[in-house]
């Protein structure tokens, strides 16, 4: 299974999400059903997440155990400022999103704002 930029990380955080307790690189790989997927690289995907603390990590027997710092929620929505960031133009990239969104989703956004102290 070939897997494009961000999107094992994005894998990787859903298993954690799942889970009710931390996990190991090993319980992660095995939960990714991907047979093509090395060990290695969920421990480096892993890592990577802990470096950027959206995954905290905790010593279990001597193994890591992972697990998410942040809800999927707030994980997505550091993706879309990530993204915003990358921007040259930011107001125009948000001009560009808004107009994107459905009319439901205008409506969360506008609710959102109004509801803004």
């Amino acid at each position: 299974m070939s897997r494009g930029r961000g999107e094992l990380e994005r894998d990787v955080m859903g298993v954690l999400w799942a889970r009710d307790e931390p996990a190991s690189a090993r319980t992660v790989l095995r939960e990714l059903g991907d047979p093509d997927l090395a060990y290695a690289t969920v421990k480096t995907v892993l890592e990577r997440l802990t470096r950027k603390d959206v995954v905290s990590r905790v010593s279990v027997d001597r193994t890591w155990h992972y697990s998410a710092t942040r809800s999927r929620d707030a994980f997505v929505a550091g993706l879309m400022l990530q993204a915003l960031e990358r921007s040259a133009d930011r107001d125009a990239s948000l001009v560009a999103f808004v107009r994107s969104v459905s009319p439901t989703d205008a409506a969360v956004l506008r609710a959102a704002l109004a509801d803004e102290p």
